[in-house]
């Protein structure tokens, strides 16, 4: 087995601004997502035959925005649009506390990175799905739940 330097390495991984190896630059990326919003459902626990177990639910995020000639205005109609995003959650310490705790409309902030991917459905045809793959979330009245929860109340609302 023959070790190559570092440098022939790292060329797989890194984009060349010049010919020379001395230029290599680490080109450095970000799949970042950041939600605030409401949950659509009681999450759910999955788990496919040789895979991780997985907390799934949804969350809806709200836009609005005033129709009409002025913005600053008062004049104008309030529009609102909603979106709903699947969030996934592997990590085993936070998949298992959201599948305890979090409920149906309760408001919570999730952060993690957006997965495009593919599967197939019931009638054997391929499908596209985005998914929200959750690193961190907080319920947004942390403190006033988890007190609720101490003293005796059920799941975090």
């Amino acid at each position: 087995h023959v070790r190559r330097p570092a440098w022939q390495v790292l060329r797989q991984f890194v984009r060349h601004d010049s010919d020379t190896v001395t230029s290599l630059v680490l080109e450095r990326s970000m799949n970042r997502v950041q939600l605030l919003g409401r949950v659509g459902q009681d999450p759910i626990m999955r788990q496919v035959e040789g895979k991780n177990p997985v907390t799934i639910f949804s969350l809806a995020t709200n836009e609005m925005w005033r129709t009409g000639d002025s913005e600053v205005s008062q004049g104008g109609d309030i529009s609102q649009k909603t979106t709903w995003h699947r969030i996934s959650v592997f990590r085993p310490g936070l998949r298992d506390v959201t599948y305890q705790y979090v409920r149906k409309g309760a408001r919570i902030f999730v952060e993690g990175k957006i997965d495009y991917g593919e599967y197939t459905d019931k009638n054997n045809v391929r499908r596209q799905a985005t998914t929200i793959i959750a690193g961190k979330q907080q319920n947004t009245k942390v403190p006033f739940a988890l007190l609720k929860w101490k003293g005796g109340g059920g799941p975090l609302k």
